[in-house]
This record gives structure tokens, C-alpha cells and sequence, in this order.
């Protein structure tokens, strides 16, 4: 199997000798309809002609390509490549010139039986040096602009690879930060039903495990459907509702068709947590947390509104609320906001608003 996939590589011509044996094959044509209708070459010695105009193409360009790669021409930019490139060029259209005046004088002097002085011969150089520096030109030019164009495209893979892993890195590093302040909050909340309420204390560590055990299998996945989201919300309410009791009320509000829509991971979790810590929690009878998921013909608001004010500059610049300002702006290119606002002297409003078509795989 090995020997034979060997086999195969070598056999196997590559683009570059492709693109040579053609182009060349293409370019001589010409020369040799010259030589049999102008010239009288003859069948046997036109195909002679054609074989050798194909070969010295080659082996100039091929020649130039040796040198270029060895001397890594390519790598230069480009006003420098182009000073080098000029003499390079008219040094190669002179080497045309002499080797096919050399060509054409063995013909006419030992084929033809013509008298031919070598000098002569030699020195000819319209229209054939300036065919040289056309076909040169051309190829040249042709050749560094596909390596430019290879390494522009390698570039811009490797740029969006790179740019893919930083967000990539930097979601996970916002996930990592994010886990843990959930769970700080929680294990407060549970610690003080552990002596008043023990029954109450377990079905809260009950709880707290579901919803650990859904941050685990949805570890990997920075987007949530709406539906999966709430759900995780409702169970959240229930455990923060064993301390703060009838202090506690959620109202929810969601478009039904948004169901499947997906969100950032824990977002609207957040919002609910920060809305019971600056808000219900502040207050003696507690209040009504307030969650609206609604859209419009373009974007999608996800809306939490809690009573309150905006007194407190910690709750508009905690770590969860910075946390997920960076997630939306890393996961939508800036195309979401989020907004914390008074809405009323007793009510503050969190407001995510996303944009109803957006590339998931960013």
C-alpha cells in the first residue's frame, strides 16, 4: 500500500509543470505555424522546432523559478521584489534572443547548407528579443502574483484561525469566571436555610445540583435555546425562593416563537440574579422580578425588570454584568447591547437586545 501511494506522488505532475507544459505548448504554436508556412520547415523539422521553442521556455523560467526560490524572492515585498524583477526580466529575454538565434542558425547552416555568420546570427534581435521580454513579462508576473496571492490567502486562513481561537479563549475564560460566581451565590443562599430549615437546605442542594449538572453538560456550548435558558431560570427562582419566600414573585413573559432562538449561556440567569441582589433583596417585602422576551422584525429583547434604583454603582459594574457585556460583544460582533436603565422611580430594567440573524459560529 505504502509503495504504491509512493508511486502515485511521483507520478503525479504537479500544477506548476502542468501550467508550464501548456502554456509553453500554447505560446509555440505560433512560432511553429511561422517556420512551416514562411519558412518551409517541413512536418519533420516544424515538430522539431515546436518541441525545441517549448524547451528553452521552460528551462529559462524554470531556471528563474530555482533561483527565485532559493534566494526567497517571494518573501520580499513588493516595491522590492519589482527593482529586482526589471534586470531579471531583460536578462532573460536576452538569453531568448541568443539561444534561439542559436536554434535558427544550426538550422539555416547545417540543415539549410546556407552560409551564416555566427556574430551575424547571434546579434538578431527583432522581433525576437522583444518577444523574450513579452513571454518573460508575462510569465514572471504571472508566477509572483500566484505566490502573492497563495501567501495573501494563507494569511487570512490563518488570521481567522487565530481570530476564531482568541474568541474561543476568551468565552471560555469568561465561562470560567462565570461558573463560579453562580455557585458562590448559591452556596450563600443555601447556607442560611442549613439551621432554620434543614428540609428546605436539602431540596436546595437538590436543586443547586440540577442546575450545576446542566452548567456541566452545556459547558462546551456558548449558546442556549430560549426555552432551555427559562427553564434554568424557573429552577433558580425556586432555590432563591426558599429564602426569601413570599418576598419572592417571577413574572414571566415569553414569545413562544422564540423558543428555539439561542442565547448566551446563563445571560438571563444573570440578569434574575442580579435583579434579587440589588433589588429584592434590598427591599423589606421583596417584590416582583419582572422577565419579557419579545421581538421586533430585526433584533429580539430579552428584558428583566426588577423594583429598585440605580443608586448602587456596583450593580452597573459588577463582574457578572462586565462579564456579560464582553460575552455579547465577543459572540455578536458588537452587533448586541445591553443596557441597565431606571425605568420608572421604583424600577430598574436590564436589556439584552440581540439581532434575529447572526452567525452562531463566531
Amino acid at each position: 500500500m505504502d509503495i504504491k501511494r509512493k508511486n502515485n506522488s511521483y507520478t503525479r505532475i504537479s500544477i506548476y509543470w502542468k501550467c508550464q507544459l501548456i502554456g509553453w505548448s500554447l505560446v509555440s504554436i505560433y512560432w511553429a505555424y511561422t517556420v512551416y508556412i514562411r519558412d518551409n520547415y517541413g512536418i519533420i523539422y516544424t515538430l522539431l522546432n515546436y518541441i525545441l521553442d517549448i524547451s528553452i521556455g521552460i528551462f529559462l523560467t524554470h531556471m528563474y523559478r530555482q533561483f527565485a526560490l532559493k534566494a526567497k524572492w517571494s518573501s520580499f515585498p513588493i516595491k522590492q521584489l519589482l527593482i529586482r524583477l526589471v534586470p531579471t526580466i531583460l536578462l532573460l529575454a536576452v538569453l531568448y534572443m541568443l539561444i534561439n538565434n542559436l536554434k535558427w542558425h544550426a538550422y539555416w547552416t547545417l540543415i539549410a547548407g546556407e552560409d551564416k555568420k555566427l556574430l551575424e546570427s547571434i546579434m538578431y534581435w527583432d522581433p525576437i528579443l522583444l518577444t523574450g521580454l513579452r513571454l518573460m513579462s508575462i510569465w514572471i508576473l504571472a508566477y509572483h502574483l500566484y505566490h502573492y496571492y497563495q501567501k495573501e490567502v494563507i494569511t487570512a486562513k490563518e488570521n481567522v484561525k487565530l481570530s476564531l481561537i482568541t474568541k474561543q479563549a476568551q468565552l471560555d475564560n469568561l465561562s470560567a469566571q462565570l461558573n463560579p460566581h453562580f455557585l458562590f451565590n448559591s452556596l450563600n443562599s443555601i447556607k442560611s436555610l442549613v439551621i432554620e430549615n434543614p428540609n428546605a437546605a436539602r431540596r436546595a442542594i437538590d436543586l443547586l445540583s440540577d442546575l450545576l449538572r446542566s452548567s456541566l453538560y452545556e459547558k462546551d456550548k456558548d449558546l442556549i435555546s430560549v426555552k432551555e435558558e427559562v427553564s434554568l431560570v424557573k429552577d433558580y427562582i425556586e432555590l432563591e425562593k426558599m429564602r426569601f419566600e413570599e418576598r419572592l414573585q417571577l413574572e414571566i413573559t415569553v414569545d413562544e416563537t422564540l423558543n428555539n432562538f439561542k442565547i448566551p449561556t446563563l445571560s438571563i440567569q444573570l440578569l434574575v440574579e442580579n435583579a434579587i441582589k440589588h433589588g429584592i433583596d434590598t427591599k423589606i417585602n421583596g417584590g416582583i422580578v419582572h422577565l419579557t422576551i419579545e421581538k421586533n422584525s430585526t433584533t429580539i429583547k430579552i428584558i428583566v425588570k426588577n423594583p429598585g434604583t440605580l443608586t448602587d454603582t456596583k450593580e452597573a459594574s459588577g463582574l457578572g454584568l462586565k462579564n456579560l457585556k464582553e460575552r455579547l460583544a465577543i459572540q455578536y460582533n458588537g452587533k448586541a447591547t445591553f443596557s441597565l436603565t431606571t425605568l420608572n422611580k421604583e424600577t430598574v430594567g436590564a436589556i439584552i437586545t440581540l439581532p434575529i440573524k447572526h452567525d452562531e459560529n463566531i
